[in-house]
């Protein structure tokens, strides 16, 4: 393949990357592609078949060794307190009457939630209650003791 195609190639994979959400993987496959393009250019890229080997063996090696530090790095400040298991002890106003056991919505952080009564006891509209649990996106509530 000549060197210009791929270049050609690999500013489409990064441009993909940057416009397709994922999880960087088309950076590996664009930058196996720049390199084979430079290679090439130079003279040292071989037959076809051989740039296409190396392309393969560029991109995997390089998405299954460098993919994980990579999102470590971009994640390094990621904080703890934005996760969901953190929103346990939390509370919520909720924004309709939950009988025990009943669903209803609630508010958390300026979103609307689905919430259930897992208490013993009736919980009016506009009163706080505390997460005691999650089942998947839905908040159990209880009162807050007093």
């Amino acid at each position: 393949m000549l060197w210009w195609m791929w270049l050609l190639v690999g500013l489409g994979c990064l441009a993909a990357e940057v416009l397709l959400p994922g999880g960087i993987f088309m950076l590996f496959f664009g930058a196996a592609a720049l390199l084979l393009g430079g290679l090439t250019a130079i003279g040292i890229g071989g037959p076809a078949w051989f740039q296409w080997g190396l392309f393969s063996v560029l991109s995997v090696f390089s998405l299954l060794t460098l993919r994980s530090p990579i999102l470590r790095w971009l994640h390094r400040g990621a904080d703890a307190s934005d996760a969901v298991d953190s929103l346990l002890g939390k509370t919520v106003l909720l924004a309709e009457d939950l009988a025990p056991g009943a669903e209803g919505k609630a508010e958390l952080r300026g979103t609307s939630w689905t919430a259930r009564n897992v208490g013993d006891v009736h919980l009016a509209r506009g009163e706080s209650c505390a997460i005691e649990q999650l089942d998947g996106l839905k908040l159990l509530v209880r009162r807050i003791p007093a």
